[in-house]
């Protein structure tokens, strides 16, 4: 029972009695955080070069600078529309578990969490709506299809939590210190960086007590699911990233066929380990994951062409 090893855990207590004080402490109002300008310069990136979809390929040299610009401003909006659909999707799911049965100590930490999240999810929608005029809706995944044991099931909600909020601090971590971009963006990342990395560190000791748990229950063939599982959400969580509406808004003709160019570019599979390598060394050092190979045999899992 999960409820045992945590409990039995002194280590994770003492971190999880550290992160909660850290959540007092560092608390701050985000309605008042933020000096939100009018408009932002059209004429500055929106998002470091190096992690737009288009850097280091084919397509990008085919743009001047102005067109890399505006692209960067819509994916950008994409970016932070990912982490209102992400955060919302979180919240729910840790809102079913908080005080329940197994997870009554990290309650407590639910509480910040959820309550973090609630904040994120409005500062990164003011910005899409504010700058963006929309929020990107997101495709959902390919349905699984898995009856999943109790223990599989909180382990995989937990996993996914904790992946995306990797994918997400890989893109603030970067933004947050990088000084082409204005000010309110790198504010908008610093803050978020500075909460996720509380998120993360909590996130990472959970899933290896949820891990422990599920490895001792669960038969090899569900294991084995669970990987397969693991691996269709990564791939799915990048190419999100590819947006074809980002395309199309940026003016970028063919947005469908662009996004195919990008994602069978050498860059695709080069930039998906830069933004995975510290969750990679985690999944594969803790065993979750057997190595670093994220080629599962299923189609290409993400936006339709629909």
């Amino acid at each position: 029972m999960i409820s045992e090893l945590i409990s039995k855990d002194d280590r994770f207590q003492e971190i999880l009695e550290r992160l909660n004080r850290k959540s007092v402490e560092d608390y701050y109002n985000p309605y008042r955080m933020f000096d939100w300008p009018d408009s932002l310069p059209e004429n500055r990136w929106w998002m470091s070069p190096e992690l737009t979809t288009t850097y280091g390929t084919d397509v990008a040299s085919e743009l001047d600078q102005e067109q890399l610009h505006r692209l960067s401003r819509y994916e950008s909006i994409n970016f932070y529309s990912l982490n209102v659909d992400g955060i919302r999707e979180l919240i729910v799911e840790v809102t079913r578990r908080i005080h329940t049965r197994g997870f009554e100590i990290p309650s407590e930490f639910f509480h910040h969490f959820i309550g973090e999240e609630n904040e994120h999810m409005w500062f990164f929608a003011e910005f899409c709506l504010r700058y963006g005029k929309k929020i990107y809706r997101q495709l959902e995944p390919a349905g699984q299809g898995n009856e999943w044991s109790d223990e599989a099931a909180s382990f995989l909600v937990f996993v996914r939590i904790l992946l995306f909020e990797e994918l997400v601090d890989h893109f603030n971590s970067t933004m947050a210190a990088d000084e082409r971009l204005h000010d309110t963006i790198r504010a908008v990342n610093r803050i978020h960086h500075q909460d996720e990395s509380r998120h993360i560190a909590f996130g990472r000791e959970l899933v290896s007590l949820l891990f422990k748990d599920l490895k001792a229950k669960a038969p090899e063939e569900e294991l084995r699911q669970v990987r397969e599982y693991l691996k269709r959400y990564l791939n799915y969580s990048f190419e999100s990233l590819f947006n074809p509406q980002v395309y199309r808004d940026a003016g970028i003709p063919e947005p469908f066929a662009v996004r195919r160019r990008l994602l069978a570019s050498p860059r695709s599979a080069e930039f998906q380990q830069q933004v995975f390598r510290k969750p990679l060394n985690y999944l594969v050092k803790t065993g979750i994951l057997q190595d670093r190979d994220l080629s599962v045999s299923r189609a290409s899992v993400g936006q339709g062409e629909a």
